[in-house]
Protein backbone atom coordinates (compact mmCIF):
# COMPACT_ATOMS: atom_id res chain seq x y z
CA UNK A 1 0.00 0.00 0.00
CA UNK A 2 1.62 3.65 -0.71
CA UNK A 3 1.69 6.33 1.84
CA UNK A 4 1.06 9.86 0.93
CA UNK A 5 3.33 12.15 0.02
CA UNK A 6 3.36 14.36 3.56
CA UNK A 7 4.06 11.15 5.29
CA UNK A 8 7.03 9.74 3.12
CA UNK A 9 10.24 9.92 4.75
CA UNK A 10 12.96 10.55 2.54
CA UNK A 11 16.86 11.23 2.43
CA UNK A 12 16.44 14.70 3.12
CA UNK A 13 14.77 16.61 5.55
CA UNK A 14 11.14 18.38 3.97
CA UNK A 15 10.66 21.32 5.49
CA UNK A 16 7.67 22.87 4.32
CA UNK A 17 6.93 26.93 4.01
CA UNK A 18 4.83 27.97 7.14
CA UNK A 19 5.84 24.98 8.80
CA UNK A 20 4.61 25.82 12.90
CA UNK A 21 7.09 22.67 14.51
CA UNK A 22 10.28 23.67 13.31
CA UNK A 23 13.02 21.24 14.52
CA UNK A 24 14.52 21.86 17.70
CA UNK A 25 18.09 21.20 19.15
CA UNK A 26 19.18 18.96 21.85
CA UNK A 27 20.14 22.26 24.27
CA UNK A 28 16.65 23.87 23.13
CA UNK A 29 14.77 20.69 24.07
CA UNK A 30 16.54 20.92 27.38
CA UNK A 31 15.93 23.73 28.05
CA UNK A 32 12.71 23.74 27.43
CA UNK A 33 12.29 20.87 29.20
CA UNK A 34 14.25 22.37 32.37
CA UNK A 35 11.66 25.53 32.52
CA UNK A 36 8.56 23.30 32.38
CA UNK A 37 9.79 21.38 35.25
CA UNK A 38 11.17 23.95 37.21
CA UNK A 39 7.70 25.99 36.69
CA UNK A 40 5.37 23.08 37.63
CA UNK A 41 7.60 22.07 40.38
CA UNK A 42 9.05 25.10 42.00
CA UNK A 43 8.43 23.66 45.41
CA UNK A 44 7.81 20.12 46.40
CA UNK A 45 7.40 17.75 49.66
CA UNK A 46 8.69 14.12 48.92
CA UNK A 47 8.99 11.30 51.51
CA UNK A 48 11.27 8.80 50.72
CA UNK A 49 14.22 6.60 52.53
CA UNK A 50 18.29 7.76 51.99
CA UNK A 51 20.05 5.49 49.82
CA UNK A 52 24.01 6.22 48.90
CA UNK A 53 24.79 9.79 50.75
CA UNK A 54 27.61 10.78 50.01
CA UNK A 55 29.12 14.48 51.30
CA UNK A 56 31.53 16.10 48.89
CA UNK A 57 34.94 17.85 49.42
CA UNK A 58 33.01 21.10 48.74
CA UNK A 59 30.52 20.55 51.29
CA UNK A 60 27.48 19.70 48.66
CA UNK A 61 25.57 16.21 49.84
CA UNK A 62 24.45 13.85 46.93
CA UNK A 63 21.88 11.20 47.13
CA UNK A 64 19.27 9.09 46.03
CA UNK A 65 15.46 9.31 47.69
CA UNK A 66 13.43 6.13 47.25
CA UNK A 67 10.56 4.06 48.10
CA UNK A 68 9.36 0.62 46.74
CA UNK A 69 8.46 1.31 43.28
CA UNK A 70 10.57 4.33 42.30
CA UNK A 71 13.56 6.59 43.17
CA UNK A 72 14.60 10.45 42.80
CA UNK A 73 18.25 11.76 43.08
CA UNK A 74 18.74 14.54 44.97
CA UNK A 75 21.07 17.09 45.82
CA UNK A 76 21.52 19.66 49.37
CA UNK A 77 24.10 22.37 48.70
CA UNK A 78 26.69 23.25 51.09
CA UNK A 79 24.69 26.56 52.28
CA UNK A 80 21.15 24.35 53.05
CA UNK A 81 23.68 21.10 54.57
CA UNK A 82 25.06 23.11 57.29
CA UNK A 83 21.33 23.75 58.46
CA UNK A 84 20.62 20.35 58.89
CA UNK A 85 19.14 19.74 62.34
CA UNK A 86 20.74 16.11 61.68
CA UNK A 87 23.36 14.08 60.26
CA UNK A 88 21.59 12.26 56.84
CA UNK A 89 22.66 8.99 56.65
CA UNK A 90 21.64 5.98 54.77
CA UNK A 91 18.17 4.01 55.59
CA UNK A 92 16.63 7.39 57.02
CA UNK A 93 13.63 7.91 56.17
CA UNK A 94 13.10 11.67 55.86
CA UNK A 95 10.65 14.17 53.95
CA UNK A 96 12.27 16.23 51.82
CA UNK A 97 11.57 19.99 50.89
CA UNK A 98 12.46 21.88 47.87
CA UNK A 99 12.12 22.08 44.05
CA UNK A 100 12.80 19.38 40.57
CA UNK A 101 15.05 20.61 38.10
CA UNK A 102 16.94 18.88 35.36
CA UNK A 103 20.52 18.73 34.98
CA UNK A 104 20.71 18.69 30.96
CA UNK A 105 24.25 17.21 31.08
CA UNK A 106 22.84 13.89 31.41
CA UNK A 107 19.40 14.24 30.55
CA UNK A 108 18.09 13.85 34.09
CA UNK A 109 15.66 15.54 36.48
CA UNK A 110 16.83 15.93 40.42
CA UNK A 111 15.05 17.63 43.54
CA UNK A 112 17.11 19.97 45.11
CA UNK A 113 16.95 19.45 48.62
CA UNK A 114 16.24 23.44 50.91
CA UNK A 115 15.31 21.54 53.78
CA UNK A 116 14.80 17.63 55.44
CA UNK A 117 13.37 16.26 58.43
CA UNK A 118 12.82 13.23 59.53
CA UNK A 119 9.52 11.47 58.65
CA UNK A 120 7.99 11.07 62.10
CA UNK A 121 9.05 9.91 65.39
CA UNK A 122 9.17 6.33 63.97
CA UNK A 123 11.97 7.25 61.79
CA UNK A 124 14.11 9.09 64.28
CA UNK A 125 13.77 6.06 66.63
CA UNK A 126 14.74 3.59 63.71
CA UNK A 127 17.63 6.11 63.07
CA UNK A 128 18.52 6.16 66.52
CA UNK A 129 18.82 2.50 67.50
CA UNK A 130 20.56 1.72 64.08
CA UNK A 131 23.24 4.30 64.99
CA UNK A 132 23.17 2.64 68.45
CA UNK A 133 23.91 -0.96 67.00
CA UNK A 134 26.41 0.37 65.12
CA UNK A 135 28.69 2.65 66.94
CA UNK A 136 27.72 -1.00 69.83
CA UNK A 137 29.54 -2.87 67.56
CA UNK A 138 32.83 -0.72 67.41
CA UNK A 139 33.01 -1.55 71.40
CA UNK A 140 32.16 2.53 72.23
CA UNK A 141 29.40 1.00 74.84
CA UNK A 142 31.97 -1.88 76.51
CA UNK A 143 31.58 -2.11 80.06
CA UNK A 144 35.34 -2.29 80.00
CA UNK A 145 36.35 1.25 79.05
CA UNK A 146 34.52 2.75 82.03
CA UNK A 147 36.30 4.49 84.41
CA UNK A 148 36.22 5.05 88.00
CA UNK A 149 35.65 8.74 89.09
CA UNK A 150 37.92 10.45 90.95
CA UNK A 151 36.46 10.86 95.12
CA UNK A 152 37.27 13.94 95.65
CA UNK A 153 37.30 16.17 92.27
CA UNK A 154 39.60 19.43 92.68
CA UNK A 155 38.28 20.85 89.47
CA UNK A 156 35.44 19.93 87.66
CA UNK A 157 34.47 21.15 83.85
CA UNK A 158 30.70 21.74 82.54
CA UNK A 159 29.69 21.24 79.15
CA UNK A 160 26.31 22.97 78.95
CA UNK A 161 24.00 26.07 78.35
CA UNK A 162 25.39 29.03 80.29
CA UNK A 163 22.13 30.39 80.19
CA UNK A 164 19.60 27.69 81.26
CA UNK A 165 18.39 26.53 84.78
CA UNK A 166 20.78 23.36 84.53
CA UNK A 167 24.54 25.19 85.17
CA UNK A 168 22.84 26.79 88.40
CA UNK A 169 21.40 23.43 89.82
CA UNK A 170 24.75 22.37 89.38
CA UNK A 171 26.45 24.73 90.90
CA UNK A 172 23.89 24.94 93.57
CA UNK A 173 24.23 21.30 94.13
CA UNK A 174 28.41 21.45 94.95
CA UNK A 175 28.16 24.62 96.95
CA UNK A 176 25.65 22.07 99.56
CA UNK A 177 27.85 19.25 99.57
CA UNK A 178 31.44 20.40 98.98
CA UNK A 179 32.81 23.10 97.49
CA UNK A 180 34.97 23.20 94.32
CA UNK A 181 36.20 24.96 91.48
CA UNK A 182 34.12 24.72 88.36
CA UNK A 183 34.70 25.68 84.53
CA UNK A 184 31.92 25.98 82.33
CA UNK A 185 32.46 25.03 78.71
CA UNK A 186 29.68 27.18 77.18
CA UNK A 187 27.71 25.54 74.23
CA UNK A 188 24.38 25.62 72.44
CA UNK A 189 22.72 22.12 73.38
CA UNK A 190 20.13 21.59 70.77
CA UNK A 191 19.73 23.13 66.97
CA UNK A 192 21.75 23.94 64.24
CA UNK A 193 25.19 23.20 64.63
CA UNK A 194 25.04 22.28 68.60
CA UNK A 195 26.50 18.18 68.05
CA UNK A 196 30.03 20.24 66.60
CA UNK A 197 29.98 22.57 69.86
CA UNK A 198 29.48 19.74 72.16
CA UNK A 199 32.00 17.55 70.86
CA UNK A 200 34.36 20.50 70.29
CA UNK A 201 33.93 21.33 74.01
CA UNK A 202 34.56 18.06 75.01
CA UNK A 203 37.97 17.67 73.22
CA UNK A 204 38.68 21.07 74.39
CA UNK A 205 38.80 20.17 78.16
CA UNK A 206 41.22 17.13 77.52
CA UNK A 207 43.73 19.78 75.80
CA UNK A 208 43.87 22.57 78.69
CA UNK A 209 46.78 22.97 80.70
CA UNK A 210 44.76 22.26 83.70
CA UNK A 211 42.83 19.71 83.10
CA UNK A 212 39.49 19.11 85.06
CA UNK A 213 39.44 15.78 87.37
CA UNK A 214 35.92 15.11 85.91
CA UNK A 215 33.65 15.88 82.79
CA UNK A 216 29.78 16.73 82.88
CA UNK A 217 28.35 16.68 79.72
CA UNK A 218 24.22 18.39 80.93
CA UNK A 219 21.02 19.35 79.65
CA UNK A 220 17.44 19.67 81.13
CA UNK A 221 14.48 17.62 79.31
CA UNK A 222 12.89 17.93 76.25
CA UNK A 223 11.77 15.42 73.27
CA UNK A 224 13.42 13.29 71.33
CA UNK A 225 13.89 16.71 68.98
CA UNK A 226 15.30 18.64 71.62
CA UNK A 227 17.82 15.83 72.78
CA UNK A 228 18.95 14.60 68.96
CA UNK A 229 22.06 16.62 69.41
CA UNK A 230 23.29 13.93 71.97
CA UNK A 231 22.60 11.16 69.90
CA UNK A 232 25.10 12.81 67.16
CA UNK A 233 27.80 10.13 66.61
CA UNK A 234 30.79 13.01 66.87
CA UNK A 235 29.30 13.78 69.81
CA UNK A 236 29.21 9.77 70.77
CA UNK A 237 32.82 9.42 69.68
CA UNK A 238 34.05 12.58 71.69
CA UNK A 239 32.61 11.55 75.05
CA UNK A 240 33.79 7.83 73.97
CA UNK A 241 37.21 9.26 73.01
CA UNK A 242 37.68 11.73 76.37
CA UNK A 243 40.73 11.10 78.70
CA UNK A 244 38.65 12.53 81.75
CA UNK A 245 36.34 10.60 83.37
CA UNK A 246 32.45 11.46 82.23
CA UNK A 247 29.10 12.41 83.63
CA UNK A 248 26.36 12.03 81.04
CA UNK A 249 23.16 14.23 82.30
CA UNK A 250 20.76 14.76 79.46
CA UNK A 251 17.31 15.08 79.79
CA UNK A 252 15.50 13.71 82.73
CA UNK A 253 15.02 9.84 83.91
CA UNK A 254 13.48 8.37 81.49
CA UNK A 255 15.07 10.13 78.77
CA UNK A 256 17.86 8.01 77.39
CA UNK A 257 20.80 9.41 74.21
CA UNK A 258 23.40 7.35 73.05
CA UNK A 259 26.30 9.64 75.15
CA UNK A 260 24.76 8.00 78.47
CA UNK A 261 26.09 4.81 76.97
CA UNK A 262 29.52 5.82 76.06
CA UNK A 263 30.34 8.33 79.75
CA UNK A 264 31.78 6.51 82.31
CA UNK A 265 28.61 7.09 84.57
CA UNK A 266 25.04 8.06 83.07
CA UNK A 267 22.80 10.58 86.04
CA UNK A 268 19.39 10.79 85.98
CA UNK A 269 19.20 14.70 86.25
CA UNK A 270 21.70 17.68 86.20
CA UNK A 271 21.69 17.75 89.75
CA UNK A 272 21.92 14.17 90.33
CA UNK A 273 25.07 14.32 88.73
CA UNK A 274 26.32 17.05 90.96
CA UNK A 275 25.73 14.27 93.87
CA UNK A 276 27.51 12.15 91.67
CA UNK A 277 30.55 13.38 91.77
CA UNK A 278 31.95 14.97 94.91
CA UNK A 279 30.95 13.43 98.32
CA UNK A 280 28.66 15.55 101.34
CA UNK A 281 31.58 17.43 103.00
CA UNK A 282 29.83 17.35 106.70
CA UNK A 283 29.13 13.92 106.27
CA UNK A 284 32.87 13.47 105.54
CA UNK A 285 33.81 15.27 108.30
CA UNK A 286 31.17 13.65 110.56
CA UNK A 287 33.02 10.41 109.40
CA UNK A 288 36.58 11.20 110.42
CA UNK A 289 35.03 11.99 113.86
CA UNK A 290 33.82 8.65 114.05
CA UNK A 291 37.06 7.05 112.83
CA UNK A 292 38.70 9.00 115.34
CA UNK A 293 36.46 8.09 118.15
CA UNK A 294 36.26 4.60 117.26
CA UNK A 295 40.66 4.55 117.11
CA UNK A 296 41.00 6.55 120.29
CA UNK A 297 38.16 3.55 121.91
CA UNK A 298 40.34 1.26 120.11
CA UNK A 299 43.76 2.46 122.03
CA UNK A 300 42.02 3.02 125.11
CA UNK A 301 40.43 -0.56 125.16
CA UNK A 302 44.36 -1.83 124.04
CA UNK A 303 45.51 0.16 126.71
CA UNK A 304 43.16 -1.29 129.68
CA UNK A 305 44.01 -5.04 128.35
CA UNK A 306 47.75 -4.37 128.18
CA UNK A 307 47.48 -3.11 131.81
CA UNK A 308 45.13 -6.13 132.47
CA UNK A 309 47.61 -8.70 131.13
CA UNK A 310 50.62 -7.08 132.51
CA UNK A 311 49.05 -7.45 136.10
CA UNK A 312 48.11 -10.54 135.65
CA UNK A 313 51.42 -11.81 134.46
CA UNK A 314 53.24 -9.93 137.77
CA UNK A 315 50.66 -11.58 140.01
CA UNK A 316 53.04 -15.18 138.83
CA UNK A 317 56.15 -13.97 139.28
CA UNK A 318 57.99 -14.68 142.05
CA UNK A 319 59.73 -12.21 144.56
CA UNK A 320 62.80 -10.14 143.27
CA UNK A 321 64.79 -10.99 145.78
CA UNK A 322 64.25 -14.60 145.44
CA UNK A 323 65.44 -14.51 141.68
CA UNK A 324 68.66 -11.77 142.70
CA UNK A 325 69.64 -13.39 145.55
CA UNK A 326 71.57 -16.57 144.06
CA UNK A 327 73.17 -14.22 141.60
CA UNK A 328 74.14 -11.68 144.19
CA UNK A 329 75.83 -14.41 146.38
CA UNK A 330 77.68 -15.96 143.22
CA UNK A 331 78.91 -12.34 142.40
CA UNK A 332 80.36 -12.21 146.65
CA UNK A 333 82.27 -15.68 145.98
CA UNK A 334 84.04 -14.64 143.02
CA UNK A 335 85.06 -11.07 144.46
CA UNK A 336 86.09 -13.19 147.68
CA UNK A 337 88.22 -15.76 144.99
CA UNK A 338 89.27 -12.61 143.08
CA UNK A 339 91.89 -11.63 144.85
CA UNK A 340 93.90 -14.83 146.07
CA UNK A 341 93.89 -16.24 142.06
CA UNK A 342 95.15 -12.87 141.11
CA UNK A 343 97.92 -13.45 143.67
CA UNK A 344 98.52 -16.85 142.92
CA UNK A 345 98.80 -16.10 138.91
CA UNK A 346 101.41 -12.79 139.54
CA UNK A 347 103.56 -15.08 141.83
CA UNK A 348 103.74 -17.81 139.14
CA UNK A 349 104.17 -15.22 136.34
CA UNK A 350 107.15 -13.69 138.64
CA UNK A 351 108.62 -17.36 139.09
CA UNK A 352 108.72 -17.78 135.21
CA UNK A 353 110.12 -14.73 134.37
CA UNK A 354 112.88 -15.20 137.45
CA UNK A 355 113.86 -18.69 135.48
CA UNK A 356 114.63 -16.84 131.75
CA UNK A 357 115.64 -13.43 132.82
CA UNK A 358 119.34 -14.45 133.11
CA UNK A 359 119.52 -16.71 129.48
CA UNK A 360 117.46 -13.66 127.73
CA UNK A 361 120.37 -11.17 129.39
CA UNK A 362 123.26 -13.17 127.73
CA UNK A 363 121.34 -13.56 124.77
CA UNK A 364 120.71 -10.44 124.16
CA UNK A 365 124.15 -9.06 124.91
CA UNK A 366 125.92 -11.52 122.57
CA UNK A 367 123.11 -10.74 120.11
CA UNK A 368 123.94 -6.55 120.43
CA UNK A 369 127.58 -7.66 120.27
CA UNK A 370 127.70 -9.26 116.86
CA UNK A 371 125.25 -6.69 115.15
CA UNK A 372 127.96 -4.02 116.33
CA UNK A 373 131.10 -5.74 115.02
CA UNK A 374 129.31 -6.79 111.65
CA UNK A 375 128.37 -3.10 111.53
CA UNK A 376 132.38 -1.39 112.47
CA UNK A 377 133.46 -4.17 109.81
CA UNK A 378 131.43 -2.75 107.27
CA UNK A 379 132.52 0.83 107.88
CA UNK A 380 136.22 0.22 107.69
CA UNK A 381 136.19 -1.36 104.29
CA UNK A 382 133.96 1.38 103.14
CA UNK A 383 136.81 3.97 104.77
CA UNK A 384 139.16 1.76 103.09
CA UNK A 385 137.47 1.96 99.72
CA UNK A 386 136.94 5.61 100.32
CA UNK A 387 140.73 6.42 101.39
CA UNK A 388 142.03 9.19 98.91
CA UNK A 389 146.04 6.95 98.76
CA UNK A 390 144.44 4.01 97.54
CA UNK A 391 144.47 5.03 93.69
CA UNK A 392 147.99 5.66 94.18
CA UNK A 393 149.24 2.30 94.25
CA UNK A 394 147.73 1.90 90.64
CA UNK A 395 150.07 4.75 89.15
CA UNK A 396 148.06 7.70 89.97
CA UNK A 397 150.09 10.06 91.71
CA UNK A 398 148.55 13.30 93.54
CA UNK A 399 149.71 16.73 93.24
CA UNK A 400 150.06 18.77 96.65
CA UNK A 401 151.53 21.60 97.94
CA UNK A 402 154.30 21.65 100.25
CA UNK A 403 152.28 22.38 102.69
CA UNK A 404 150.28 19.67 101.82
CA UNK A 405 146.88 21.14 100.30
CA UNK A 406 145.88 18.63 97.22
CA UNK A 407 145.94 21.05 93.91
CA UNK A 408 143.46 20.03 91.22
CA UNK A 409 144.27 22.39 88.22
CA UNK A 410 147.38 23.14 86.62
CA UNK A 411 146.88 27.02 87.03
CA UNK A 412 147.09 26.05 90.97
CA UNK A 413 150.39 23.93 90.13
CA UNK A 414 151.75 27.07 88.97
CA UNK A 415 150.74 29.02 91.06
CA UNK A 416 152.14 27.23 93.70
CA UNK A 417 155.75 25.97 91.64
CA UNK A 418 157.00 24.45 94.30
CA UNK A 419 155.21 20.99 94.92
CA UNK A 420 155.11 17.64 95.91
CA UNK A 421 154.21 14.57 94.02
CA UNK A 422 152.64 11.87 96.35
CA UNK A 423 153.47 8.13 94.85
CA UNK A 424 151.65 4.92 95.96
CA UNK A 425 155.05 4.10 97.65
CA UNK A 426 156.13 8.18 99.00
CA UNK A 427 156.39 11.73 97.93
CA UNK A 428 159.01 13.37 95.75
CA UNK A 429 159.60 17.31 95.45
CA UNK A 430 159.19 19.44 92.29
CA UNK A 431 159.28 22.74 90.45
CA UNK A 432 157.00 24.10 88.10
CA UNK A 433 157.99 25.42 84.30
CA UNK A 434 161.71 23.21 84.38
CA UNK A 435 163.12 24.83 87.02
CA UNK A 436 165.50 22.24 88.07
CA UNK A 437 166.17 21.75 91.73
CA UNK A 438 167.78 18.78 93.77
CA UNK A 439 165.05 16.26 94.49
CA UNK A 440 164.26 15.58 98.27
CA UNK A 441 162.89 11.80 98.58
CA UNK A 442 160.69 11.10 101.62
CA UNK A 443 159.79 7.95 102.12
CA UNK A 444 156.39 7.37 103.99
CA UNK A 445 154.66 4.77 105.37
CA UNK A 446 152.13 2.83 103.30
CA UNK A 447 148.86 4.29 103.85
CA UNK A 448 146.92 1.43 101.53
CA UNK A 449 146.56 -2.11 101.70
CA UNK A 450 147.10 -2.35 105.80
CA UNK A 451 145.99 -5.45 107.10
CA UNK A 452 142.56 -4.88 108.86
CA UNK A 453 141.97 -3.76 112.43
CA UNK A 454 140.65 -5.82 114.67
CA UNK A 455 137.37 -5.60 115.88
CA UNK A 456 136.51 -3.50 118.74
CA UNK A 457 134.90 -6.73 120.56
CA UNK A 458 136.83 -8.96 119.10
CA UNK A 459 138.47 -9.75 122.39
CA UNK A 460 134.94 -9.43 124.24
CA UNK A 461 133.56 -12.17 121.55
CA UNK A 462 136.92 -14.68 122.31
Amino acid sequence: MDLPDDTRSGLLANVAAGDNSPALSVSELSGALKRTIETAFGQVRVRGEISGFKRHGSGHCYFTLKDENACIDAVIWRTSAGALAFRPEDGAEVIATGRLTTYPGRSKYQIVVERMELAGEGALLALLEKRRKALAAEGLFDTSRKRRLPFFPRLIGVVTSPTGAVIRDILHRLEDRCPTHVILWPVPVQGDGAAARIADAIRGFASLSQKPDLLIVARGGGSIEDLWAFNEEEVVRAAAESPIPLISAVGHETDTTLIDHAADLRAPTPTAAAELAVPVRAELFAQLGELGHRAQHCLSRRTERARERLELTACRWPEPQAIIAPHVQYIDELGERLPRSLAARASHARADMNLVTGRLRRDLIDQRIAQLTDRLAAAWRMAELAHPERPLAKGYVRVTSRGGATLTSSAQARAERSVTLRFGDGAVDATIDGQKVSPTVERKARTSYNPPQPGLFDEAKE
